[in-house]
Parts: C-alpha cells; sequence; structure tokens
C-alpha cells in the first residue's frame, strides 16, 4: 500500500465515474479530520464537472485542498495538472507539500533556478514558466487542469504579463483562478468563458474561518511586543518593508527574553545538526536560539526554510520579516504586527494599497489553532513619543506648557487610526492589464508549429488590453520581428520549401534544450560573444562580464563596491596631498568597477541602433562574480569583503542568475574549456552554499524517509559532481598560490585555514626560498589557470583526493610543484573543500 494518502485512493480506470472520484477525494478529507467549508465544496464540485472557478475567498480558507482536489483528479484521469504561483519560494513549499501527497515520481518543479522530474503528472512552476509552455504550445499546452495561485499577481507591473498569456492561449485547459485579494472578477468569467467554451464560475466569500481582531498601538514596538507575548498572542509576525530593517529588529529583540529555558531546549533539538555555515548564519542561529526568527528575501533560502520549520511546529514566539510573508508562505502566525501602514512602492514611499493590506494581515490567525487571529498597528514613532511626554507630564500644567513635541520626519508620509480603519474595509484595487510583447515572447510562438505570424496576431487581439494598447502592441511585434529577421535567428521559407500548409518560418540557431532567450538583452549577448576573441587569454572572463552585463543591477552590492573605491581612492590621494576640494570633486567621478567598460557601451550602442525594440533598456556591465572568479573569492569570502552578512540572499540570487544566463542563453559553440571549468566552478560555488531545496528532494525520493521523521540536517554533497568539486578545489589552490605570488606567506597561510599546520608563514618562506633563486616569478595569469596543471589521485578508498597543482612561471620550466590532499568527507559537511598541504617543491618524476 502507498504511503501517500491521494495515491491510495486513486481508481484503477481513469474512465471512473466523477461520483466515485469525489467520494474517494472525501474519503481523504475525512480521514485528514477536515470538514470543507461551503465555498470548498462547492469549488471542488463545479471543478469535477469540468468547469472553470474562480475562488476568491480569504486566506485561510482552504483553497489550497481545492487545488488538491483538482490535482487528484487530473491523475486519475491520467492526465497532467499544472501549480503556479508569483515565487520561487511558494513553489518550493508546493513542490514538497504535493510530493509527500502525491509521491514525488508523480510532481516535478521548474522555477527558472532548478527543474526537478519536469515531465511528471503534476508540475509547480513560476508563472514564467507555465506562459513559456502557453507561448510555445498555445491550445497544444500539456497541461488540461491550470492552478493559478495569487492571482492578482496578474496586475504586476513587470511580471502580469505572465499571468495573462495562459488566459490567451491554452483554449483546452480548466483553469482554477485563486486569490485572497482579487477584486471584481465577472471580467475573468466572461473571459475563460469565452477561451474554453465551458462554463465558469465565481465563487467568493468575505468569511474568514479564524476572524480577525484589529487594534492601534500607541506604545513603542518592544512594550506592544511584550503585551502580545504575555497575552499569549504569539507568535508574532513584526512587518517591516526593508529587509535591513527586519535584520535590525532581530538584533534590538536580543536583550527582551520570550522563551522558557524549556522552549529553549525544544528549539535546539529541533535545530541538531542544522548547518549554519555562511557568515551570517551565526547571526541567525542567536536570533532562533532566543525564540526569535527573522523571515525576508535577503536570507539564504535554507534559513527561511528552517524559520518556516520552528514556526511550523510553535517554537517561535517573534518572526522579524518584510512584507514578502503575504504571499502565501506557510508560516502560521497568530498575530500580525505592523511597524508601518506606508512602504515605498518603487518611485514614491505610499500608504499601502488595500490589497497589500489585505495580504499582509490575512496571515494571522491559525486555522485549527486559533479561535481568533489578531492585527496590530504601530502608530508613527513621533506620535508615540509625544504620548509618551504627554503621559509622564499629565496633571503638571507647566511640563504641559514647556512640552516640545516631536514633528514627523521630513518626507514622511503619515497615518493614523483612521487610515488603519479604512483600510480593514476596504475593497481591493481593481486587476489592470499588464500585457507586453518582447523579444522572448515573439520567438516562442514563432517557433510553434504552423503560422507562427498568425498565431502572434491572434495572440494580441485577444489581449486584455484597449483598442489603442492593442495598435501600439502590433507595431511593436512588428519592429521585433524585423529585428529577429534580419540578424537571422528566424527566416521566412519560401512557398515551394514549406512542410506543411501553414509552416512559414524556421529557426536559425541550435540551440541547447534548456535555451532561454526571455532577457530583453539576450539577443546583444548573442551578438557581441561572436566578436571577442576565444584565443584572448580574458575570454572565459570576457564571457562572464557580458552574461553580468545583461543582468539587474543588484544595487546593493554596487554600492558597497563603490563605496570601497572610494575609500581605497581618498586613501591614495591623501598620501598624494591633493587638495580636499580636488579630492571631492574626484570622488564624484568614480564608478564600481565595470571590466570591458568602452567595448560594452560601444557594442551596445551599436546593436540598440539596429534593434528600435531595444526602447528604454540599457546595458549594466558589472564585476560581482568576475571579481570572485579572478581574485579567487568564496561566497563567504565575498560576503565578508562588502560586509554583505544581512543580504547574502541577494549575492545568491546574482550568482544564480548568471549562473543561468551562462549555463543557458550562452550556446555551447561558444564554450571553451576555460569557459566549462568557470560554469563548473560557478555551479559548485551554489550548491556549497545553498542546496536546501535538492536536499529536501532528495530525501523524498528516498522511501524510508517519512514526513513526520526528523533527521540532522545533511551538508550538499558537493563532492558529487568532479568537475565542478574540482573547479572548488582549484579555487582554493589558487587562494593559496595568491600569497606565493607577491611573497605573503603570512595571506597564503591563513589561506590553508585550519589545515595550515605546519605549514607557517615562515615555513613557506623558507620553503619558496629555492623556488625564486631559480625563476624570476610564479604566475597566476589564465595560461596558470589552465586545468592540465591540476592532476586528481583519488585514494583507493574513496575517502580522500590527493591533488598536484604545478607552480607555472615566467620562464615555462614548470618544475615545481605542491600536493594537496582533500578530505571528502569533511567537504561535505563543510560544504567546501578544505586543503591539506602535503609537499611543495621539484617535481619529482614517478
Amino acid at each position: 500500500m502507498s504511503d501517500h494518502p491521494l495515491l491510495r485512493r486513486l481508481p484503477e480506470s481513469p474512465d471512473c465515474s466523477n461520483d466515485e472520484l469525489l467520494g474517494r477525494f472525501l474519503d481523504y478529507v475525512a480521514e485528514k479530520n477536515l470538514e470543507l467549508y461551503p465555498a470548498q465544496e462547492e469549488a471542488v464540485l463545479e471543478l469535477f464537472e469540468d468547469k472553470n472557478v474562480i475562488l476568491n475567498t480569504p486566506t485561510g480558507s482552504g483553497k489550497s485542498l481545492v487545488a488538491t482536489a483538482l490535482h487528484f483528479r487530473s491523475l486519475a484521469r491520467k492526465r497532467r495538472s499544472v501549480y503556479t504561483c508569483p515565487i520561487k519560494a511558494l513553489v518550493n513549499e508546493k513542490f514538497l507539500a504535493l510530493c509527500r501527497d502525491f509521491g514525488p515520481e508523480n510532481v516535478g518543479m521548474a522555477t527558472g533556478d532548478a527543474t526537478v522530474n519536469r515531465d511528471a503528472p503534476i508540475l509547480c512552476c513560476t508563472a514564467e514558466i507555465l506562459a513559456n509552455y502557453a507561448l510555445r504550445d498555445g491550445e497544444k499546452a500539456p497541461f488540461h487542469e491550470v492552478i493559478m495561485d495569487e492571482f492578482h499577481y496578474y496586475s504586476d507591473h513587470e511580471r502580469g504579463v505572465a499571468w495573462q498569456v495562459p488566459l490567451l492561449t491554452m483554449r483546452k485547459s480548466r483553469f482554477l483562478l485563486i486569490s485572497a485579494t482579487m477584486g471584481a472578477t465577472d471580467f475573468f468569467q466572461r473571459e475563460l468563458t469565452k477561451l474554453t467554451q465551458a462554463e465558469s464560475v465565481i465563487i467568493s466569500s468575505q468569511t474568514r474561518p479564524v476572524p480577525l481582531e484589529f487594534s492601534y498601538a500607541t506604545t513603542s514596538v518592544d512594550v506592544t511586543l511584550q503585551e502580545l507575548v504575555e497575552a499569549k498572542k504569539t507568535p508574532v509576525y513584526l512587518v517591516h518593508f526593508t529587509q535591513n530593517d527586519a535584520a535590525q529588529a532581530a538584533q534590538d529583540l536580543m536583550s527582551l527574553n520570550f522563551c522558557s529555558a524549556a522552549e529553549k531546549t525544544a528549539i535546539k533539538e529541533c535545530l541538531e545538526g542544522a548547518k549554519f555555515t555562511s557568515p551570517y548564519g551565526k547571526e541567525v542561529k542567536k536570533y532562533l536560539y532566543h525564540g526569535v526568527g527573522i523571515h525576508h528575501a535577503g536570507l539564504l533560502p535554507k534559513y527561511r526554510m528552517l524559520v518556516e520549520k520552528l514556526a511550523q511546529r510553535g517554537l517561535l514566539k517573534v518572526i522579524c520579516g518584510t512584507d514578502t510573508l503575504g504571499v502565501g508562505v506557510n508560516v502560521p502566525i497568530r498575530t500580525v504586527l505592523l511597524t508601518r501602514l506606508s512602504k515605498y512602492g518603487g518611485q514614491k514611499v505610499a500608504t499601502l494599497s488595500a490589497r497589500d493590506f489585505h495580504q499582509i494581515t490575512g496571515r494571522a490567525g491559525r486555522r485549527g489553532y486559533d479561535d481568533i487571529g489578531f492585527v496590530v498597528a504601530q502608530a508613527p514613532e513621533h506620535i508615540i513619543e509625544n504620548a509618551k511626554m504627554e503621559a509622564k507630564a499629565a496633571g503638571d500644567v507647566k511640563k504641559m506648557r514647556k512640552m516640545v513635541k516631536k514633528k514627523a520626519p521630513e518626507g514622511f508620509v503619515g497615518w493614523n487610526e483612521d487610515t488603519f480603519k479604512k483600510l480593514q474595509t476596504a475593497a481591493p484595487e481593481p486587476l489592470v492589464s499588464r500585457f507586453q510583447v518582447s523579444h522572448g515572447m515573439m520567438l516562442q510562438v514563432l517557433s510553434r508549429e504552423g503560422d507562427g505570424c498568425m498565431a502572434m496576431q491572434h495572440l494580441i487581439a485577444d489581449s486584455h488590453e484597449t483598442v489603442a494598447a492593442k495598435k501600439q502592441h502590433k507595431e511593436r511585434a512588428w519592429q521585433l520581428f524585423r529585428a529577429l529577421v534580419e540578424r537571422k535567428i528566424i527566416s521566412i521559407i519560401p512557398p515551394r520549401e514549406r512542410k506543411g500548409s501553414g509552416q512559414k518560418l524556421q529557426l536559425n540557431v541550435e540551440l541547447q534544450d534548456d535555451f532561454s532567450l526571455n532577457h530583453t538583452l539576450s539577443l546583444y549577448l548573442m551578438d557581441t560573444l561572436s566578436v571577442i576573441d576565444p584565443a584572448s587569454p580574458n575570454y572565459a572572463a570576457d564571457v562572464l562580464t557580458l552574461c553580468e552585463s545583461i543582468l539587474e543591477n543588484p544595487d546593493l552590492i554596487l554600492r558597497r563596491q563603490l563605496s570601497k573605491v572610494k575609500d581605497e581612492t581618498m586613501a591614495t590621494m591623501k598620501e598624494e596631498g591633493v587638495p580636499y576640494e580636488e579630492r571631492i570633486a574626484r570622488l564624484e567621478e568614480l564608478e564600481y568597477p565595470k571590466p570591458c567598460r568602452d567595448f560594452i557601451y560601444s557594442t551596445f550602442n551599436e546593436f540598440a541602433a539596429l534593434h528600435p525594440w531595444v526602447g528604454q533598456e540599457n546595458i549594466r556591465p558589472k564585476s560581482i562574480v568576475r571579481e570572485m572568479f579572478e581574485n579567487f573569492r568564496s561566497f563567504t569570502d565575498y560576503i565578508q569583503d562588502y560586509d554583505l552578512h544581512r543580504t547574502e540572499g541577494v549575492l545568491l540570487r546574482h550568482l544564480s542568475s548568471v549562473y543561468k544566463v551562462l549555463a543557458q542563453t550562452v550556446p555551447d559553440t561558444f564554450k571553451t574549456e576555460p569557459v566549462q571549468e568557470m560554469e563548473a566552478w560557478l555551479a559548485g560555488v551554489l550548491r556549497g552554499t545553498d542546496s536546501s531545496l535538492m536536499d529536501e528532494w532528495e530525501k523524498l525520493r528516498n522511501p524510508e524517509w517519512k514526513p513526520e521523521e526528523e533527521k540532522p540536517e545533511e551538508a550538499p554533497d558537493i563532492t558529487r559532481n568532479r568537475r565542478e568539486f574540482t573547479a572548488l578545489i582549484r579555487t582554493e589552490i589558487f587562494r593559496f598560490f595568491r600569497g606565493l605570488v607577491i611573497e605573503d606567506y603570512k595571506m597564503a597561510s591563513t589561506a590553508l585555514g585550519p589545515l595550515a599546520a605546519p605549514w607557517t608563514a615562515d615555513v613557506l618562506a623558507t620553503t619558496m626560498e629555492p623556488y625564486y633563486d631559480e625563476h624570476d616569478r610564479l604566475l597566476l595569469d589564465n595560461e596558470a589557470r589552465n586545468g592540465r596543471y591540476t592532476f586528481v589521485d583519488p585514494s583507493e578508498d574513496g575517502k580522500a583526493w590527493k591533488v598536484s597543482q604545478v607552480l607555472v612561471d615566467l620562464e615555462g620550466l614548470n618544475d615545481w610543484q605542491a600536493v594537496f590532499t582533500v578530505d571528502l568527507a569533511k567537504a561535505r559537511d563543510e560544504g567546501k573543500p578544505g586543503l591539506g598541504l602535503v609537499s611543495l617543491g621539484p617535481v619529482v618524476e614517478s
């Protein structure tokens, strides 16, 4: 018998009746000791009648169970279903939950960064992945059932188009649209019926299973929190609107005690085996042991997952985070405490929208745990301070007269208790179409079998846009089409050569299976790759720079880079005696590092002149991954170099984005051996830093693993991929060599870490004296990094590697080598290779 509850209830034949299928699903609901709410029951019945359903009910009203019912019906009918949502963290969570219900062999995941079992009967993916299916396959898309969670993202400025595209093309599918804050839905009901020719129903409710109680606090945050903890209204989600504010709040709360000794012991037991190996890990661990969680996009995913795990067990009293928790992540909360009722929206600070307010506050109240949820809003800080002064001066007329009340800070967008009350009853804003045409969209549609041009015209005509907007989209589409033809990415097939009645276009580039051309500037990257010389010693690094240049800027990291450049330049100018006014003027002209700056700007200007569709898009040269690669910096090194501890996730996402471009967008024909090694190094860095999702999937694939069992978290096995692991080892070796090159033997010894003994700085200096008697200098250029100078000899017992690295010298003698041992078990445990230096001296002929 299957360990997965829904698999046990699948019928032998896909032709069983709806009534039988419904009965089997209701048996599962009963086994879980659940009782369907009226809206849930109605939605399930309509879905089993093959209708489209728009489910607009509050957070906590069981919308996920309705989606599970649709997956169950689809699997029973031997069809494929897809679940999509806006953020990768929620995709990950749903993927793991569905694996537990249906078995990992039946569930796949695709987020753009990670792909697991993609052809499974049930696929969890981001909206952009589903949009690609819809564009490429149209009504032939492989999913009969489509579940779109958090559907209010339809109105998102940047990503809304991905939510609209399936509603324009997937005619043979049935849709379940889910959101707690959808607003008016009549338009979508009509459009779904028009698209699928099947009846569409709206099921909405304003009744929350766990009602909310609202209050307005004029005490300071720490006092408010203590009152909530004493009243047993925990866990409390302390909401901030910047990652730094959330991190600072967690730090500030260390002076307060929220947990008993027994509760802290329970936390430690739950965290047994967890790895806090990144620079910020020690802080996260300290917060968690104190009963305080932290949750925002700047954290590494593995830390966010730990917070979610502890919160689900009720072990955390306070969680400091950002408003992103409102997007469906499963962290059970009893009280939501809002520190502000305004936030920066990208252009200006404004009062929270009704949709944002309801999304955030909707997390309060745990179904099955709470009879009521609590929402508390803090008054502005200056109002709280004034209230404190008034309380102290109460009854003293002189003090009241002398009191100088604090004013709101400059630029402050205010709120008060009336603002809070209005938001509680305000309806979510109407959803707005964000359709836009991009060359990625064009390439997907034009690559279809049949008449791709006609399909593109229909896509624009069917879009949810005004007549005037559709005309603009059509004009832009023709601009994009001409650009693709001019660059010979696509060509028009002459009538006599066409295969089939409608095939008029063909794709002229050979791309790997996971090729991605979704970024606006990917065509520029492909064009420019053919311009740089593969024989150049900097070719691999220049390819990396081009990949970084087409990506969004991680502004925080670039600001830190610029600050470091300015500090170093200022110190140099002071030493040179440059006058103060001139120093300040020169500082204003400085930029963060931009390798190949002039080349990139000039080639991009030429490209933009030939491609009017580029529009306002611009190239963004930078050097983050390249700086790490060329300077042999590990993830930890780089975090410490620029004090990025609180936002490690920002660096991880940039590394992941660069790897994705390098692996998926750069064609294999441009990948020389140094580029391949660089790609392997970057994959190893990512795997060694955080592979928490893949670890979870491996656990689920293990038939002996049960969801309720607890096992210590294991570090990712970075030794599994030999090429990636070798690339990481070579990076550690070159960190050691870097000290030898500049004759800074303390640096070299430090690079060996805890395994340095007995290779102290003095010992290394003495050892290298005969080398420099015979050689002018040691090289660390691109020739030295060539893989042919590295020799790996695995031990017979598989416990260690012996790695010999030739020292490349200016004369080309290359007659010295360093021999290291690498303990594989230790590397797996620490997520990085540690080097034990065995010998350093002339090459011994074997």
